[in-house]
């Protein structure tokens, strides 16, 4: 049970965090869950197992989570080439008509997942593990139970977008996605490790990572709250904050001194971000004002009691030395 209640844990935090807590469906939709814990939560246990496996840690875990953006952006759902996707038009503003993608919509979407959908959870469950955090949580079977439920999930996901909006990418676009969903993969297991010794510096402190990420969170999503038609300074604030953090994370997680604190006030930022979003956004599915209310409040609760139960078992492994 130590072993696979984590691995349950983050099946369901995976789509709960990615879906529940964004605020696109409300508490009536929790049934929901049936198809996307086996989309969300297989690929994110998936990434994960194979990474602790592989030995490959978290910047392989981040290139991983980007190919199944990917793959879901563009062959799941189709929402990198659909003009009218859930009917919001979504690649107008900043459209390229060669790559038929919409620039602000990739940006924005890409990072939803590489972020909350695979990354926070991970976070999260890893550090509620504690010595356990970077050890493989499944076995053979486990693992391949894991990759079935991942494929029977993303198979459905697909027929289940097709069928609502009957559009099709091109060849060409689908190619793309599959090449560059296996060269990221592949990328994930050829980047160079770096050992405790490889370490300079020390690490900031862990408020500061805190309120760089919250102040990161509002600047991404101020394209989609404020800034209306200016499409270049939404594609420029996105992309700054996305290199931006990506940069500040790496030179930070090489400093002596980096542990569970620090993951957690990136997560924890992360995921407070998610938490005040929801109250500026509405549900994909229909819902009543009032349900939508008390979904972000309960949400918004459950994460807030989440991070808390995190934050006291990292206080308590703090002096425990932790491999990133």
């Amino acid at each position: 049970m130590r072993r696979i209640l984590p691995a349950f844990g983050l099946v369901l935090l995976s789509p709960l965090v990615a879906e529940f807590l964004l605020g696109d469906f409300p508490l009536t939709s929790l049934y929901f869950l049936v198809l996307l814990a086996p989309t969300y939560g297989g690929a994110a246990l998936l990434i994960r197992e194979v990474a602790r496996r592989a030995g490959i840690g978290w910047p392989g875990i981040v290139l991983m989570s980007l190919a199944y953006g990917v793959f879901e952006e563009g062959i799941m759902t189709m929402s990198l080439f659909n003009p009218d996707y859930a009917g919001q038009r979504l690649l107008d503003p900043g459209f390229v008509p060669a790559l038929g993608i919409g620039v602000p919509w990739t940006l924005f979407v890409l990072a939803l997942h590489i972020v909350w959908s695979m990354s926070v959870p991970i976070a999260l469950v890893e550090e509620l593990t504690g010595a356990r955090r970077t050890t493989p949580w499944l076995g053979k079977v486990g693992l391949t139970v894991t990759a079935v439920l991942a494929v029977l999930g993303a198979a459905l996901m697909t027929v289940f977008s097709y069928m609502n909006g009957h559009f099709l990418a091109s060849v060409p676009q689908l190619v793309s996605i599959v090449v560059i969903v296996a060269a990221l993969v592949v990328l994930a297991f050829r980047l160079p490790h770096r050992t405790n010794a490889d370490r300079a510096g020390e690490a900031p402190a862990p408020w500061l990572v805190l309120v760089v990420t919250l102040v990161a969170g509002v600047l991404f999503e101020a394209p989609n709250l404020l800034l209306g038609d200016q499409v270049g300074l939404g594609i420029a604030l996105l992309a700054g904050v996305e290199v931006g953090m990506t940069a500040l994370a790496l030179f930070w997680s090489a400093r002596r001194g980096w542990d569970g604190r620090h993951r957690m006030a990136l997560a924890g930022g992360a995921l407070l971000t998610y938490v005040w979003h929801a109250f500026f956004s509405g549900p994909v599915v229909p819902a009543t004002p009032l349900i939508n209310l008390v979904s972000h409040i309960v949400f918004g609760l459950g994460a807030l009691v989440l991070l808390a139960f995190a934050a006291r078992r990292v206080a308590v492994d703090a002096n425990v030395p932790q491999s990133r």
